[in-house]
């Protein structure tokens, strides 16, 4: 199975790029791609669009504040970002770390990072004082993605966690989660609709282009999750009343095809997935999607497209451009309820 990145390329003006958040979380637009076509509502519209018995499946995962600013003896800017809470040694992406050196100690203010040593995919193995989560605390900022380009302001630190968030250890948001609001939530349970949670802490890696290597190998980067009994029973009960699993994200569906029991249910546990989804790939729990408008090229492009089809999904986003909807992060929604 082959994909070529160029086949997953789309012309996307830079003024489409949402680099601040709706006023309201639950603000945005929502572009509905059914059995058939495409129809332009609004992400309010989600309790009007889904059904009683259709199950959420949301991501718990909780962004940490891990890009920290430090110095080097030197006096030289350093700029880290920590990829994982610890305890004990954590892996950072460093930069600029070409003249770093094992040994080396970097201030970072009210703490500091001990360079251990390389580690793999160009990360280092660093020792911080004091422990991971508490110089996050202390001095971290929340690691906004590179096409933002600005620096985070006081209310991205509430705005880039979705209402979910639970579980410390991601460096970027399951965004579209962020789309879910109190109101929004409460009016879904009110029609019937049941959610439920997996954590995926989401990698660096998505912020890394895909490369031809990564299409030959058919994995991605490894990425934690878990996935709780009482999930895997949600989705069970789900099944028996005749219900749809709506994945909101796609850190939420690999979590779930990570974990299928090949019956249309999952399996609990926790651990790392590799998992590729890209046409050809057979879904089997996720019935839908909620997701945002993604990258040209990227895995997460594939993924959708594996669930509707990559020439309908780029006419869909063709669409998107024209009519103004807004990209990435803190952009619009996507809703796809194809027929099994």
């Amino acid at each position: 199975m082959s994909e070529h990145l160029h086949r997953w390329h789309f012309e996307l003006p830079e003024d489409r790029i949402a680099r601040f958040p709706p006023e309201h979380r639950d603000g945005g637009r929502l572009m509905l791609l059914p059995e058939r076509g495409h129809e332009d509502r609004q992400i309010r519209d989600l309790d009007g669009l889904l059904k009683a018995g259709d199950l959420l499946v949301v991501n718990d995962t909780k962004v940490l504040h891990a890009r920290i600013h430090a110095r080097r003896a030197t006096g030289g800017a350093i700029e880290a970002l920590l990829l994982g809470a610890g305890p004990g040694p954590v892996q950072a992406m460093l930069r600029p770390a070409r003249r770093l050196k094992v040994g080396e100690v970097l201030d970072a203010g009210q703490g500091s990072l001990t360079l251990l040593g390389r580690a793999d995919g160009g990360a280092w193995l660093v020792e911080c004082s004091p422990e991971p989560l508490e110089l996050m605390e202390r001095v971290g900022e929340i690691p906004l993605p590179p096409y933002f380009q600005r620096k985070p302001d006081p209310a991205d630190r509430e705005r880039y966690q979705t209402r979910f968030a639970n579980e410390a250890g991601a460096v970027a948001a399951p965004t579209a989660g962020l789309h879910l609001s109190d109101s929004l939530v409460d009016r879904l349970r009110a029609k019937g609709v049941q959610i439920a949670t997996v954590t995926l802490h989401v990698g660096a890696g998505t912020f890394r282009n895909l490369r031809p290597e990564d299409l030959e190998r058919g994995e991605l980067h490894p990425e934690r999750y878990r996935i709780s009994v009482e999930t895997a029973q949600a989705i069970a009960e789900c099944r028996a009343r005749g219900g749809r699993v709506i994945a909101v994200g796609t850190t939420s569906t690999r979590t779930l095809e990570s974990c299928s029991d090949g019956k249309g249910g999952v399996l609990a546990g926790e651990g790392s997935t590799r998992l590729f989804i890209r046409p050809g790939f057979k879904f089997q729990v996720v019935d839908g999607l909620l997701t945002n408008f993604h990258l040209p090229g990227s895995s997460l492009l594939m993924l959708v497209g594996a669930l509707v089809g990559r020439e309908r999904l780029l006419d869909a986003y063709r669409h998107a451009v024209q009519a103004g909807y807004r990209f990435y992060s803190y952009g619009d929604a996507m809703l796809l309820l194809p027929t099994p």
